[in-house]
Parts: structure tokens; sequence; C-alpha cells
């Protein structure tokens, strides 16, 4: 970002609700507003530091729009923030982390900080936190039996694997990166042989 302000686009169809997001954020980033995917894709671009994306359009879908912007080569960091709860098709989607409304004005200041600290990882660590935020979102769904989904086994198999190969990064992580990065599902228990909350090795 080279020092410049962080750009924020919000994606929302209720006007009122856009604009009151860009009012909590507008003291510390430079934010955009669309109400409608098209004009999300006429906005983002490769100096749109983060997107917050609802589900739920009556044109494009939140997550047509995801799409069309990965398609496009842009690696923005991406929350989808949406009524919608989360299931085992936010799997495969290339977002970063998911927000269920409602949201308050420190829920989105939180998301948008660990966001940006995201972007400054390397892509298997922002690969990791992927598929840690989406293992948070499904373990809080009212409409997930985790237990029997094979795409949550699977996701949570992938997460070990990535953990696996970043034992030398996690390592040099202190605690407050650790905290950071996990600010948004800090309740999330992982297993395993890193504690991720403390950052530190072994069991607590």
């Amino acid at each position: 970002m080279d020092g410049a302000t962080p750009r924020v686009l919000v994606v929302e169809d209720e006007p009122d609700l856009a604009e009151l997001y860009a009012i909590y954020l507008s003291d510390v980033y430079e934010v955009q507003t669309a109400t409608d995917g098209k004009t999300a894709l006429e906005l983002v671009d490769e100096g749109t530091d983060v997107v917050l994306l609802d589900r739920r359009m009556p044109d494009l879908t939140g997550d047509e729009v995801l799409e069309a912007m990965r398609a496009r080569g842009l690696d923005t960091q991406v929350a989808m923030i949406t009524a919608v709860e989360p299931d085992v098709d936010i799997v495969e989607m290339q977002f970063d982390d998911y927000l269920v409304k409602p949201v308050t004005k420190d829920d989105l200041h939180g998301l948008v900080e660990v966001l940006l600290r995201r972007a400054n990882y390397d892509e298997r660590s922002q690969e990791f936190f992927r598929l840690a935020s989406k293992k948070a979102a499904l373990e809080s769904s009212p409409d997930v039996s985790v237990d029997d989904e094979t795409e949550y086994r699977e996701l949570t198999e992938r997460m070990e694997a990535l953990r696996a190969e970043m034992d030398d990064t996690l390592a040099e992580l202190s605690e407050s990166d650790f905290r950071d990065a996990f600010a948004s599902f800090d309740d999330v228990e992982f297993d395993g042989s890193a504690s991720f909350e403390n950052g530190t090795s072994g069991s607590e």
C-alpha cells in the first residue's frame, strides 16, 4: 500500500446499510460503496485493498462478483458480510473471511485490520487463514452439522497439511501476530500440536 490510506469497497444492496458501513469506516479508510454487483466490478481494481461483499443482491450475487474478481486476477482481500448462514458451499469459494449480519462498527474495523495484515503474508499463510476462517464460519453455523460433512473434513485435512508445511513460519510469528491473524475467530479450537492463540508450541 506504500503508505497510502487503505481503500475499502463496501458492496451492499441496501443503500442505507452501505452508507452506514461507510460512515463506520471512513474515519480510518478511503471508502467506496456499490449497491449492485455491476457497479462493484466497475469500481474494484488493483488499488482496492479490501472488499466487504454482500451475498444476496438482485443483479449479480456476491458469489458471482467474487468469482468475476478472481477471474480478473484480483487478489484483493474479500470478506463476505451477509445474512446468509454459511453452508458447505463456502469451502471452495475464494473469499478471505465471512461474517454474518448484523455487524457492529467494531466488527468492521477489526475485520478490515485483520485482512490488511493478512495481505502481507505469503500465499501459503494466506491460504491457511482463509481455510481457518471457513472452518470457524462452518462451526458457528446453525445450518451445518460439521461432523456429518465431507467438505468440512476435507477442509480440516487441507488445513492440517498446510500447517505441517508452515511449522517454521508459524514458529517465527509473535504472540501479537497470532492474535491479530485470528482476531475474527479467536474462540475456535484447533487440533494438533501448535497453539495458535498463544503463538507457542505444545499443548495448553
